[in-house]
């Protein structure tokens, strides 16, 4: 399953397919006993992807079997017993992926000529992914990072690992000094080609970054080269050997010190905004300013759901499953703003008060 929503994958994903590509969401559940009927729902779900591209006349006989195939391979794919909050299926002629989210979304199928990504981009964003580049003599690890845990990532080539140096003896005796791994030149060029390949991958997946080490790597690592002198640097050493646990419980105080300070700056800007009459609330009116590109500063609560209707007016709240009603009108909002270059902050649920959910500091 994928969990990786890079630049250029969302953009793969986003590109115009031949009809029909279809897009299958359910909400999944991490923990018991609400798990207990994931997998029906799912199975459900794809069923429900099947009938819809038996009926409809503009899909051809050869692309629905095409469509079904993949919709199958991508059934047999998912591993519900590793679930987050929601699961999306795409599925067209010749491909399909499975992604697992951190984020409910609403159950739904969608044929159309492209695939439904809102969900994609609010989960990614909510996320607030991160890495961790744990960094030793003998060995560079890489560490993937969400809301609540790390994991090791094994991509741009990492972890990167070399056998510990084997000092000779005699020059020990002579010098009367145990050789320092950090002032050793193989160690330095084994950083260097670590600052290098950890440089390429954040061209490629761009997220802030954590380096972790003693303070002897943390320094040698910046002499190698930029990546750790724009990272936040955690001095703590015997991580890049170590547990995905004992990296989080590293990097935990760092990521609540910057999410509490993150939300205090959020507040202060809405407050401003509304001393400049330039703030907005309420899922009509950002709904509004977010079509229009006027959002410069999107804040929504974490746990922030609202269903609604277009009256063809406004948006007003509706109840889930009526007629036309959209579940994921914030995922909506929030893939808008991005698209026109807003900011978009995702705070502790409670944090905006009066604003119900959601607010913006607009451009103008």
């Amino acid at each position: 399953m994928e969990h990786d929503l890079s630049p250029s994958t969302l953009a793969g994903l986003r590109r115009p397919r031949p009809y029909p590509a279809v897009s299958v969401l359910t909400p999944t559940h991490r923990r018991e006993p609400l798990n207990s009927q994931d997998a029906v729902r799912l199975r459900n779900a794809v069923a429900e992807a099947k009938k819809r591209l038996e009926t409809d006349p503009a899909v051809t006989r050869e692309r629905r079997a095409d469509v079904t195939r993949e919709l199958d391979r991508a059934l047999a794919e998912v591993d519900l017993s590793h679930s987050e909050d929601g699961l999306v299926i795409f599925a067209a002629p010749g491909e399909h992926q499975v992604w697992s989210l951190a984020r409910s979304v609403p159950e739904r199928v969608v044929l159309s000529d492209t695939f439904l990504t809102r969900n994609l981009v609010s989960a990614h964003t909510a996320e607030r992914p991160f890495w961790v580049l744990s960094v030793s003599a003998d060995r560079v690890a890489l560490w993937s990072g969400g809301v609540d845990r790390v994991v090791e990532e094994r991509a741009g080539g990492f972890p990167l690992d070399r056998p510990q140096p084997n000092f000779d003896p005699e020059r020990q005796e002579q010098v009367g000094d145990q050789p320092s791994n950090f002032r050793d030149e193989d160690t330095r060029r084994f950083l260097r080609e670590a600052d290098t390949a950890m440089t390429k991958l954040l061209r490629d997946h761009p997220r802030p970054l954590y380096v972790t080490g003693d303070p002897a790597a943390l320094s040698l690592m910046c002499d190698a080269g930029n990546v750790a002198k724009d990272a936040v640097q955690v001095p703590h050493g015997g991580l890049a050997h170590g547990t995905p646990d004992a990296v989080w419980q590293a990097v935990r105080p760092v990521l609540e010190a910057e999410a509490r300070k993150d939300t205090e700056d959020v507040a202060r800007a809405l407050e401003s905004a509304r001393g400049r009459k330039e703030f907005a609330a309420g899922v009509d009116e950002l709904w509004q300013n977010a079509r229009e590109g006027r959002v410069r500063l999107l804040a929504v609560e974490e746990n922030y759901r609202i269903t609604v209707r277009d009256n063809g007016e406004h948006l007003i709240v509706a109840e889930d499953g009526d007629m036309d009603a959209r579940e994921d009108i914030v995922d909506e909002i929030v893939e808008q703003c991005l698209q026109t270059g807003a900011e978009v902050r995702f705070v502790p649920d409670g944090a905006l008060g009066d604003a119900d959910g959601m607010a913006a500091v607009l451009r103008y």
